[in-house]
């Protein structure tokens, strides 16, 4: 790390996370243990983006959480202003470039957040990764993220999460760092990773109370329909099996069968309800998502961001609404919702992609 500078200092804030038990935000366990440094100011945090392809899921729901809590200032930042295509659904725009935010926070970020993106090793990505984290910034990445974090040299030596497809991939590329079974999220110094895409929600929860508190965390959670966010995990249910490989082989077969799923939205649309459906729909090898409105081809989210939107769509099309219950039991309800349409191997093949266990939603 770079010497300290502007007076901020490092926190010793005891062990890590792999000590944590499950049930955080219920007095079982201590808030997330962060090397923060210590501020005057409110911490910055930057959720980062690659324009040409970011997770849906792993941008959209620290983004909006984060800036629901208002535990800071949170900014979304990608090397261009401009739209920021979403994997595997969605584009928004909204973003600030680096050099807008290296502008405007010379200091660089508390937190930088990391989602996974379509190509690990982009070199303006890597470069100022690689800066916010020499200023001090504690970085989170989330599933796939952890590869970005390893191409910027981050992983070496550490205890890291990572999506289970990833595992052996990080473990050959970065010989001195060792995976964390069983864990939802792993933190080593300033250096914090997480299984799949489901893990965006319970990690940005567990960042909010280690910002602002178990109280805020536990009543944003209560508003989300969240029950908990601790970090146990049980890895061993994600894998390929024989059973998953013949349900994505016959779901790529039946490519005549493709429908485009659209999903109605509105002006200030929940953007955790929104990736969640969206994410979901677009991983059965069945069917893809696209956000409809009838009027506009733009709308804004809840988050301020603004969603590229497409007119309701013609020919072979599923019309899903977002419901109104808990934003937070989303991915629940759109899971189920697959399977009614597309068989149980389906459903159990899209949450072993996110890496969801189910059962997370506190209906």
């Amino acid at each position: 790390m770079a010497a300290l500078w502007r007076g901020w200092r490092w926190l010793g804030l005891g062990m890590a996370l792999l000590a944590v038990p499950a049930m955080a935000g219920e007095g079982a366990a201590a808030p997330l243990a962060l090397p923060l440094r210590a501020a005057t100011a409110e911490p910055v945090i930057a959720v980062l983006a690659l324009n040409e392809g970011t997770e849906t899921t792993d941008f959209l729901v620290p983004y909006a959480v984060l800036r629901r809590a208002g535990v800071g200032t949170v900014e979304a930042v990608a090397p261009r202003a401009g739209p920021v295509v979403l994997m595997p659904a969605l584009e928004v725009a909204g973003v600030r470039d680096m050099a807008a935010f290296d502008a405007a926070h010379p200091g660089g970020a508390d937190i930088v957040v990391v989602p996974a993106m379509h190509v690990d090793d982009d070199p303006a990505i890597l470069a100022w990764l690689k800066a916010q984290a020499d200023k001090g910034a504690v970085v989170v990445g989330i599933c796939a993220g952890a590869r970005v974090l390893g191409r910027a040299g981050l992983l070496d030596g550490r205890r890291f999460a990572g999506h289970w497809y990833d595992r052996s991939t990080l473990l050959r590329r970065h010989p001195g760092a060792t995976h964390a079974p069983d864990r939802r999220y792993v933190v080593d110094g300033p250096v914090v990773t997480t299984t799949g895409v489901s893990a965006s929600l319970p990690v940005s929860l567990a960042l909010v109370e280690a910002l602002a508190g178990t109280a805020r965390a536990r009543a944003l959670a209560d508003a989300l329909g969240v029950a908990s966010w601790g970090a146990e995990h049980r890895s061993g249910l994600f894998g390929l099996d024989a059973g998953q490989v013949w349900t994505l082989a016959v779901n790529t077969v039946l490519f005549w069968r493709h429908e485009r799923i659209a999903i109605a939205v509105e002006e200030g649309v929940d953007d955790i309800a929104l990736a969640f459906s969206a994410d979901a729909w677009s991983r059965t090898y069945r069917s893809s998502a696209v956000a409809v409105n009838a009027r506009d081809s733009q709308v804004r989210l809840r988050s301020g961001l603004v969603l590229q939107v497409s007119a309701p769509l013609r020919g072979r099309a599923l019309d899903v609404l977002l419901d109104e219950g808990p934003v937070g039991c989303q991915l629940d309800r759109s899971l189920q919702a697959i399977g009614g349409r597309y068989g149980e191997g389906t459903r159990r093949w899209v949450a072993t992609q996110l890496e969801y266990e189910g059962g997370g939603c506190g209906r």
